[in-house]
């Protein structure tokens, strides 16, 4: 606790000060450039990975990134009204669902149901993702648990990137070409981030 206080005053002493100006403009309006849809895991902080200031990014953070299709979205109301209010309201052009390696949420996608029931919520909200072992089960060349792991997690990327294509003003901008959709996925060992190329089908390393 008093680590957090401690970082309370420093930020005022030092990262606010020299960016009073900025927060002076921010104080009554923002005006993001992307939403940013990530884990709440406590190792992604997206600031820091896409070097942006206070502002520009609208952030959600939940258990593996994940975005409820539009006709499930009454299950989390939380998300899909912040989806909404970033590209309606914020009128953002891009959106940016971020996963990660060793992704907690992710890894539990391949366990038996049974070992989450003392996680009631957690097991139902990953049920929006149900398909992507499947889909992860048809792709492995191996019986390597690596393999099973990143193929896991970017497939994740893929069907959210898809669920945001349910949302119909989110498909009708983005056929207009006023607003994208990018799928990444972060090395966190590494600090690597890769894009999904949609020509290639493949992630790719951002250079």
């Amino acid at each position: 606790m008093d680590k957090l206080f401690k970082g309370v005053l420093e930020f005022q002493q030092e990262d606010f000060e020299v960016q009073r100006e900025l927060f002076s403009k921010l104080g009554r309006r923002q005006k993001p450039h992307t939403l940013f849809i990530g884990c709440s895991a406590s190792r992604i902080v997206p600031t820091l990975i896409t070097k942006t200031d206070p502002g520009e990014l609208f952030l959600v953070r939940n258990i593996a990134n994940i975005v409820p299709p539009f006709e499930s979205s009454a299950q989390d109301r939380s998300t899909a009204a912040a989806i909404e209010y970033a590209v309606q309201a914020l009128d953002v052009d891009t959106i940016v669902v971020c996963g990660h390696s060793n992704c907690g949420g992710c890894a539990a996608l391949n366990t038996d149901p049974k070992d989450l029931e003392h996680l009631p919520f957690s097991r139902q909200w990953l049920e929006l993702s149900q398909e992507v072992p499947n889909r992860v089960e048809r792709l492995l060349r191996s019986d390597s648990p690596a393999e099973r792991e990143w193929l896991t997690e970017q497939i994740n990327i893929l069907v959210q990137m898809r669920n945001l294509l349910t949302y119909p003003y989110i498909k009708e901008k983005v056929a207009a070409e006023t607003l994208s959709i990018l799928g990444w996925y972060y090395i966190i060992e590494t600090g690597d981030v890769l894009n999904f190329n949609d020509n290639t089908g493949h992630f790719v390393r951002v250079t």
